[in-house]
Order: C-alpha cells, then structure tokens, then sequence
C-alpha cells in the first residue's frame, strides 16, 4: 500500500538545504516510509530518551532506586580522558525547575520526567553521573538502535572536542521508541511509566504541531543551531500505533526546520492507515 502524503513531500525533503531523515513505520516489523534513515545527526537532546530507557532498565534489575535522592550540582566530571570538570550554564537549560534544586536534593524518577517533558540539560547530566554511558549502550544495543551513541554530557566541552558525540539516526530513534511502546525495553511497568512521561511532553512545536489537537504522541525532541530533530509514537484512536522520526541537520532556521518536521508528522498521519 502506498503513503500518498508522505511521497508527496519527497521533493520538498529533497530541495532543504542539508540532510533531512524521516523514518515512519509500526512499531515492528519494517518501515513504511523511510528517507536517509540511516544518515547520522548529532543528537541534540533526543539522546535523553536513552537515558530515560537506561534509568528505569536498571530500576527492574535493582541497580537503582527511582526513589533515591541525588544531588544537585552543576559541576561535572568530563567524560575525556584528563578532560577534567566541566560547568554547566542556567542560560542554556530550558528547565528553571532543577537548577531551583541547586545544593539541595532531587529523586532520580523527579530528574527523568524534568529531563524529558521541559528537556533539563542539568537534569540530564545528572542522571548521565549516575547511570553511566556503559549501560546507556547495552540499552542502545538491545534497542537495535546500531549507529546511536551517546558519549558525553550536555555542555562537555572537553569530550566534545576530543570526539566523544552524542550521535543517532531517523531509523534508531524510532526503533528506540518503538522499544518502549511495545513494552520489549524494559518491564511492562517500566515501559508504561515511560510512556507516561513521554505523552506528558511540553515541547510541542515540532512533531506534535503536524497532528490534529488532542492526539497523542509519546515524544522526545531535540534542537541546537542548524539541529532540529523530533521522535515518537503517535497513538491514533483509529489506527495502529506508529513510530515516526525526523532529524534534520540543515541551514534552515528553526521556525522553519519545526514546519518541515511539522510537516512531515502531518503527511504521517494523513497516511496513518496505510503504516501498519
């Protein structure tokens, strides 16, 4: 069956100035639609979604306690060799909320829902401190998420320029999501919590503006300059549910590249019967 709206925008896709990746398809078995799925993109704040699937993967085997308090600082230990400390900037966050914390403690399950619905940087590091990026892998890998990697923190200069990247593709972020949704991540339990973090999403200017008012997508999103990425599973009433991915790496602005992943995410759901 084919997806009339999504090939529509093939030649829109095509003419952006940079890459632009879209993976669209249930959540197993193979895509429907699919554009540079594979292309790699830095990942901006998507690789939080990682760390969300990491947190609660190591809650079900009892290596940490959703409920246990860390602190909150916002010095941080590089991830580069003899990179040394690094200091994160409340300017740079998107979440006022955490660094209100600041000296003071926060639960863990408290730090993952501010790192995913108002996208905490702070809180991310946070989380990154104590999950760690070895086990972020393990969950990547049982994901079949195969190119995405997450090597660093937010705001590591160090790492960063000694090549440690946070990196994903349209496909992984989607089979990432799609892990979650059909409860093969994590337990059912966790799975169902993550998802309810993931529908309560506050940035909503990109995927979720191409779907109808109302409807639900679990979602996580990520923009820097020339960045704007937005992954998720959309949960039709008359549908099944479907995983859709866009990352774009382009010299558009950001109100335009949100229109183009906008976009995209519409052309979806106008095909959403013809996914599964």
């Amino acid at each position: 069956m084919t997806l009339p709206h999504l090939a529509a925008l093939d030649p829109v896709l095509a003419a952006a100035p940079g890459t632009v990746s879209v993976y669209v398809g249930p959540l197993s078995g193979p895509p429907a639609y699919t554009r540079l799925p594979d292309a790699p993109h830095y990942a901006a704040s998507t690789m939080k979604a990682a760390l969300l699937a990491t947190a609660y993967r190591l809650a079900d085997a009892d290596a940490v306690d959703l409920a246990e308090e860390l602190a909150v600082h916002d010095e941080f230990g590089s991830a580069a060799p003899d990179g040394g400390r690094f200091a994160m900037r409340h300017s740079y966050d998107n979440d006022d909320e955490v660094w209100a914390r600041l000296g003071r403690t926060a639960p863990l399950e408290w730090l993952l829902r501010r790192m995913i619905v108002r996208s905490s940087n702070l809180a991310t590091n946070l989380v990154l401190e104590r999950i760690g990026t070895p086990a972020v892998a393990h969950t990547l890998a049982d994901a079949g998420a195969a190119v995405m990697v997450v090597g660093r923190g937010i705001e590591d200069g160090a790492a960063e320029h000694a090549g440690r990247t946070n990196r994903v593709t349209a496909a992984d972020l989607a089979r990432l999501l799609a892990s979650i949704a059909d409860h093969r991540i994590a337990s059912p339990a966790s799975c169902a919590a993550m998802m309810e973090i993931l529908l309560a999403q506050e940035c909503t200017e990109d995927l979720a503006a191409g779907l109808p008012p109302g409807t639900r997508i679990a979602h996580k999103n990520g923009w820097v300059d020339g960045i704007r990425h937005g992954a998720g599973v959309v949960l039709p009433d008359d549908a099944p549910a479907y995983a859709v991915a866009v990352c774009t790496t382009t010299d558009l602005g950001d109100d335009a590249a949100c229109r183009l992943v906008a976009d995209v995410s519409a052309a979806a759901w106008a095909d959403r019967h013809a996914i599964a």
